[in-house]
This record gives structure tokens, sequence and C-alpha cells, in this order.
């Protein structure tokens, strides 16, 4: 089974607490773009929901949980620095630094081709993936396998494009290599 979800606050690589030790440290906070946002939830809520979605799985699904409304990073730091009794922008500043390659200004639990279905738990959806032949999928991962034997990431990526058609490099150098 699998399950997908967003970021879950105070976890290793959160933002929260990455800005509560920039704002320690009288700033900057630092936000990759200002129009970033992402899906939060708490430890227990996610603890909870792997849990409910193991209880209620047979084996291969793909669970997908109600995130909620996403959050915009930038309202996200303001409030943080409020809270910490400053003035966003004049005593602790707000510095957007650009995305990091690969990043997206917005998260994809699901490819567009998935559907949900609804399960006996509000919060919890199963994914429906529009699954091809098992016959071709393998050919294409054998012929990925043999183009990495040649070191070429250009193949490698393009290769990979063709296994996956919905992904698209968002900010990299595989741009390019979009269609």
């Amino acid at each position: 089974m699998t399950t997908r979800f967003g970021n879950v606050l105070g976890s290793n690589g959160s933002v929260v607490p990455l800005f509560t030790k920039q704002i320690a440290n009288g700033g900057p906070v630092t936000i990759t773009h200002p129009d970033i946002i992402r899906y939060f939830m708490t430890i227990p809520e996610a603890c909870q929901l792997v849990l409910e979605a193991g209880a209620m799985g047979n084996g291969g699904e793909i669970y997908i949980f109600d995130m909620g409304k996403p959050v915009r990073i930038l309202d996200l730091a303001k409030k943080m620095i409020k809270l910490a009794g400053f003035i966003p922008d004049r005593e602790i500043k707000i510095e957007i630094v650009g995305l990091r390659p690969g990043e997206k200004l917005y998260e994809e639990l699901l490819n567009d081709t998935a559907k949900t279905v609804p399960t006996y738990h509000e919060k919890i959806m199963i994914a429906q993936e529009i699954q091809d032949e098992f016959e071709n999928l393998h050919v294409d991962i054998n012929e990925l396998i043999g183009i990495a034997n040649f070191f070429d990431n250009d193949d490698i990526v393009t290769k990979m494009k063709v296994i996956v058609p919905e992904f698209k490099s968002m900010n990299s150098t595989f741009e390019i290599l979009d269609k």
C-alpha cells in the first residue's frame, strides 16, 4: 500500500522549524517564491490516517489523504513572524530566494488522469490510476535500464518521460525535454 499526502508539520524537512530558527536568528526568513503553496497536516493526523489506511487496505492500493486547503508559504512566514512578536518586512525581512531545481509552485497528489474513490473514512480516498499493460511497462523499464548503462542523463530522462508522460520538469535543466 502507498499513502500520498502533503507536508507534515514538525517533521524532518518541514518549513516551520526552519522559519522558527530564521526568526530566532533575526532573519531573514527565506522563501523560494511568493506564490508557492503547500498542504500541511500535523504528525498525529498523519499517523492516524496512515494507520487507518493500513487497517482498511488489502494491498496494492494508493491512498490519498484529504489535506484541506493549501497554505501560501508567504502567508505562513508572515504569520510566524507576527506570532514571534515582530513586524514582517520591517523587523524581520522576508527574502525571496528563487525556486530550487525541480521545485513546483504547488503539490500534486495525483496525476491528471487519476480518479479517486471514497472510503468509509471521509479524509481517505483510494486513487484509481490508469494502468498500462504490464508487458509494455516491463519492456520500457528494461529499455530504461539499458539506456542508464550509458550514463546520458538526457536519454535517461527522455525515456522516463515516455514511461510517465504526465511528468513535467518544472524549473530544471530537463524542461527542454517536455513536449
